[in-house]
């Protein structure tokens, strides 16, 4: 089933890259793993998978040390500040930084491990209440407050759209995140760069890809629904 899921996705992801024009190649697939069994995982793995997403510190870590060692780790969930120093060294990337206090930490415990840690600026978007992330308008300011720590780069940025049963709805929130990242690039901010853009999931990836997403998240779509059990 995930082999057979796998082969849908990446032909949408294409066709999706395709019709925009965009060159080959230009959308990346994060498998999203989150509540999955490693077992699954390793399926996906075998498949040709190695950019996995998790939302949960422990999680991800738990899977790191059962799974090869060429997977890359990304940490797409809502970052807490005492988590951090579990995460350094394992995640290639932090999707969700959304305040100057979690980069400061996450600057903090870098420094610590004599390494660089690279990190997309979280967006809310649509302004929900019930999500996590910075104002379109606040986030040019938070990029230019977390570019000044030495141990972090920024890559781009990220939006968890609404959850909607019409992905066209949420079109706009996908061009709202490339316009600001357009906007911020026009800035020349050392240490900052806008090369990626994390948007779009199962029910409305293939929108992100027509408004420039360079990384779509794709759980269900691969692994079937979610487990809370």
């Amino acid at each position: 089933m995930i082999h057979d899921n796998l082969i849908h996705v990446q032909n949408n992801i294409n066709h999706a890259i395709e019709n925009a024009n965009r060159p080959k190649g230009a959308a990346s697939l994060i498998a999203v793993s989150k509540t999955k069994p490693v077992s699954m995982l390793m399926e996906a793995y075998e498949a040709g998978i190695r950019d996995f997403g998790e939302n949960k510190v422990q999680e991800l870590c738990e899977k790191y040390e059962q799974m090869p060692k060429d997977i890359r780790w990304h940490m797409i969930g809502h970052l807490q500040r005492n988590k951090v120093k579990y995460l350094i060294g394992k995640a290639v990337l932090i999707h969700s930084v959304d305040s100057l206090r979690l980069a400061e930490e996450i600057n903090k415990e870098a420094q610590k491990q004599n390494t660089c840690v690279d990190i997309l600026i979280e967006v809310n978007a649509a302004e929900e209440d019930s999500k996590f992330g910075v104002s379109l308008q606040e986030a040019p300011s938070l990029v230019e407050a977390v570019a000044k720590l030495p141990c972090i780069r920024i890559k781009g940025l990220m939006t968890i759209a609404p959850y909607t049963e019409n992905p066209e709805e949420n079109r706009k929130y996908f061009r709202q995140l490339k316009e600001l990242s357009v906007d911020i690039t026009r800035k020349n901010v050392d240490n900052v760069s806008m090369d990626i853009l994390s948007m779009g999931m199962t029910g409305d990836y293939e929108v992100a890809i027509s408004e420039g997403a360079t990384y779509v998240r794709v759980g269900t779509g691969i692994f079937g629904e979610r487990n809370y059990g």
